[in-house]
Formats: structure tokens, C-alpha cells, sequence
């Protein structure tokens, strides 16, 4: 078969074998290489068997196989795999055709690509792809971006492949995101959001557990009912799930047995980290960050528990004089509003990001890309939609009246979790972090008027004045008042 493939595919991991399966499903031919040639035989005398996939053994026979304008998507890892696949496979392909980056690839290499195949005419997108093997297997959610003029030779398929919401089931979540790197850059923050989700779930787990001394059982009951409401996601339908699974080694539940010791491969870090260059305070995010690199710090803790102590009696105390079923309620509200923040604060982000680099991001869409197949699939990302349907200008999600309200009827809950947790001695970075921003948020004056008088004494640094315009200056050493001895 040659010229007569829709788009190839270049790397059999588990997504790309998934992604591959999924566009053969929805009628379209595909190219299959792998750089271990070995997984393309494995592949085709496996799932591929008997479908519309044809095994390629080398970069040039992949290209020759495809229709023009060809199309060549790449699933390997970020970083300079990418960069090697393009070097293997742009000596084979002519002016308009194009490659596609579906990895977890750093916005800046994707605009860099962009620019470096831009002199040879091929066209280059940088699409997020979210909702691990499962999504990529029956409906990912799908970010692409980078060369505006690829987006309709690519637009069937990744419509037809991705996961679809609405009330008739026929809303693809798949949309143009904008040129260069937003597509990327988009993924990376949906990835940084999730890092938040997970963490909040955990505190609220660690509250649960170690606050409230529920069973796995119980705690199965309580995600349960939590899955209902407000809180109904993804990530709470499989928190639910992990209670009830039991480990036949030991008998005991699986969650028990799993060492305390989070991974993590960049994005969260990186979402972070360009937060601080764009000077917004996605405190939440950050600190999810931390806190999967403190738990990475196992041993340290071990000591550290042998050393440093806690509030003593505290837990017992807290259990016996606490009514569970209204603490457990508070925690959920605690939860639910400290996620409202996290996603304010993803949002702010990406609005900040797109002024920087000019890119015309659609919020409401972005929050419907996100609502089914990826990982932080939720309900509440429906609310987000209506949010921005209500003032596409919407500065923070805090300020649109569903927000507003949702956090303000939980304030009361969160802020006696949050102290609750701290008189009995519980971490709650995340929810601390979220009920912080909240506060500064909405603190018409901070005391940096302080911070920087401060800059000024030790630096001249020079300040600005709430009732004259201007900069200026003080010689505190000169003003201050003399010490007495």
C-alpha cells in the first residue's frame, strides 16, 4: 500500500499503539513505525491485526506510505527524541507537508520546531494530548496548536478520534487552541491543574483518614457520594475505586501497601516555573509541586518523625469531641471551593501567558476541551463554560457570580478545616495555599507597603505613593528616629 495512508504514526508505546486503534476505528488508514522494529511485528500480530494498519519499518517507508499532504504524528518523550524523529524523517517530506508533536513536549521547543521547518515549507503542530492509555484508546481530549495552516488537513481526524461531550454526545474535545506553542502550553497548564486536583484529593484523604479515622470502606462511601454532587470528576470517580481494590499478597487494601513517594515528570514543574517569569501567583499548583518533592524525600521523613514532634494529643482529642458527618461535609466544601481556586488560578495563567505571546486563547472552549477524556474531566469545568459564555473578559473566575457564591457559601467549612488541620497537626499545603490566594485575592490592601519601604531603606529601591504620583525616595537612615540607649 503506497500514498494511500490518512497519517502515520511514529512510536508504539502504549498511547501511540492506543491512538493508532482509535483512528483505525473511526475508518482511517494508518502508518505504523516504531525505532525498535521489533514492536511493529508485535503490534501487527497483536491489536493491530485484522485492522486498517500498516507496519512501516523505517522512516522513509512511513513517509512514502501516506497521502499527501502527509501527515506524520510523533508519540515519543519530550526533549531530544523529538528533535532526533524530525531529523530522521524531514528528508523525506516536501513543501505543505506536515508533523505533529502529541507529547508532553515544553512549549518552547514546539515554537522552535515551528520556526526551524518553517524555511522548508512543512508545517508543524504541538498538540496536547490528555487522558492516558484509556483516552487515547476510546476519546483523549486534544490541544493542538503551532502552524495555523495544518489545523484543517488535521481537524477530521482529531475530531473524530477525540472524546465527545454536550447533551446529544456530539461535541468533540478537540478545537484549535492558537499558533506557536499555545497548544502546549495549554496542555502543560491543564497538567499543572491536575497536579493541584490530586493533591487537594489527598488532603482531604489525609483528613479523612488520619483526622477522622475512616476505613477504606468508609471512605469508598464517602467519594461515592461525593462523585453525586459538585465534586463529580474523574479523579474522585477513581479515588472512590482505589478504596476498594485488595492487594492478594497481603490481603490488606492495595492504597496501604503503596509506598508514600509521589513522581512526577515536569509539567507541573514547569507550569511553576513560568508562572514566576509571567509574575501571576499560581500558589496552589506550586505547591502541589513541593509537596510530591517532600514526599520524594522518604527517608529524610522517617528520621525527621524519630526527631520532631507534633501536637501532642491533639488527634484524640479531635476525634472524640468532633462530629464526623458535619466535619466530613466541611471538608468536602473545603475542597470544592480550594479547586475553584486552583482552576482560577490555572485560567489566570493562561490568560497571562496569551498576552505575553499574543495568542487568542478561547477560555470557555478550553474548559469544554477539558471536559471529557482527559484526566481532569468534571462536571464543574461545564460551570467554567458558563462563566466565560457570560463575559468572555472575565478577569478571574472568582469574580463571575457562580464563583462568588460557591466560595462564599463554603468559607465558613474551609476555613475550619483548614484550621483544624493545623491544631491537630495535619499538612493541608494545597487547601492552605488555595483559602491564602482567596484572602490576598481579595485584600484591597497587603502589607507590602511595608516590603517596600524596606526595598527602599536597604536598596533605593523607591516606592510610589497613594496620594501623589511619582517615584521617590527616603533617606530612612537620616529620618528614622534615634534609638534610645
Amino acid at each position: 500500500m503506497t500514498d494511500q495512508c490518512d497519517i502515520g504514526l511514529i512510536g508504539l508505546a502504549v498511547m501511540g499503539q492506543n491512538l493508532i486503534l482509535n483512528m483505525a476505528d473511526h475508518g482511517f488508514n494508518v502508518a505504523a513505525y516504531n525505532r525498535t522494529t521489533s514492536k511493529v511485528d508485535d503490534f501487527l500480530a497483536g491489536p493491530a491485526q485484522g485492522k486498517a494498519i500498516v507496519g512501516c519499518y523505517s522512516p522513509e517507508e512511513l513517509v512514502k506510505k501516506l497521502k499527501r499532504p502527509r501527515l506524520v504524528m510523533m508519540m515519543v518523550k519530550a526533549g531530544d527524541p523529538v528533535s532526533h524523529t524530525i531529523k530522521q524523517i524531514i528528508p523525506f517530506m516536501e513543501k505543505g507537508d506536515i508533523i505533529i508533536d502529541g507529547g508532553n513536549s515544553y512549549y518552547e521547543d514546539t515554537e522552535h520546531h515551528i520556526q526551524e521547518l518553517e524555511p522548508l515549507g512543512i508545517l508543524y503542530l504541538g498538540t496536547g494530548v490528555s487522558g492516558g492509555e484509556e483516552g487515547a484508546r476510546h476519546g483523549p481530549s486534544i490541544m493542538p496548536g503551532g502552524s495555523v495552516d495544518a489545523w484543517p488537513h488535521v481537524k477530521s481526524i482529531f475530531q473524530a478520534i477525540a472524546a465527545k461531550v454536550g447533551p446529544n454526545n456530539d461535541i468533540p474535545c478537540c478545537e484549535w487552541i492558537g499558533g506557536g506553542g499555545a497548544g502546549h502550553y495549554v496542555k502543560m497548564v491543564h497538567n499543572g491543574i491536575e497536579y493541584g486536583d490530586m493533591q487537594l484529593i489527598c488532603e482531604a484523604y489525609s483528613l479523612l483518614q488520619e483526622g477522622l479515622g475512616l476505613s477504606n470502606e468508609e471512605l469508598y462511601d464517602v467519594f461515592t457520594e461525593w462523585n453525586r454532587g459538585e465534586l463529580d470528576s474523574f479523579l474522585i470517580e477513581i479515588t472512590r475505586d482505589i478504596f476498594s481494590v485488595i492487594d492478594p499478597d497481603t490481603n490488606k487494601s492495595l492504597v496501604d501497601v503503596i509506598l508514600d513517594k509521589a513522581g512526577q515528570k515536569g509539567t507541573g514543574k514547569w507550569t511553576s516555573q513560568l508562572a514566576l517569569d509571567l509574575g501571576v501567583p499560581t500558589t496552589l499548583i506550586t505547591e502541589a509541586v513541593f509537596a510530591r518533592c517532600l514526599s520524594a524525600q522518604k527517608d529524610k521523613r522517617v528520621r525527621a518523625g524519630r526527631i520532631l514532634t507534633g501536637p501532642a494529643g491533639a488527634l484524640e482529642k479531635f476525634r472524640d469531641s468532633t462530629d464526623r458527618d458535619d466535619f466530613i461535609e466541611s471538608i468536602r466544601r473545603a475542597l470544592y471551593a480550594s479547586k475553584i481556586c486552583s482552576y482560577a488560578q490555572g485560567f489566570f495563567q493562561l490568560q497571562a501567558a496569551a498576552a505575553e505571546h499574543g495568542w487568542d486563547l478561547k477560555y470557555g472552549e478550553i474548559a469544554m476541551l477539558w471536559r471529557g477524556g482527559c484526566i481532569i474531566r468534571a462536571a464543574f469545568l461545564e460551570r467554567i463554560k458558563e462563566a466565560y459564555d457570560r463575559d468572555p473578559g472575565l478577569e478571574n473566575l472568582l469574580l463571575d457570580s457562580y464563583f462568588k457564591e460557591a466560595v462564599g457559601m463554603s468559607q465558613k467549612a474551609w476555613r475550619d478545616v483548614v484550621s483544624a488541620a493545623v491544631q491537630i497537626g495535619i499538612p493541608t499545603p494545597a487547601i492552605s495555599a488555595a483559602l491564602n490566594y482567596y484572602d490576598g485575592y481579595r485584600s484591597e490592601r497587603l502589607p507590602h507597603n511595608l516590603l517596600q519601604a524596606q526595598r527602599d531603606y536597604f536598596g533605593a529601591h523607591t516606592y510610589e505613593r497613594l496620594d501623589k504620583e511619582g517615584v521617590f525616595h527616603t533617606d530612612w537612615l537620616g529620618e528614622r528616629r534615634q534609638p534610645q540607649e
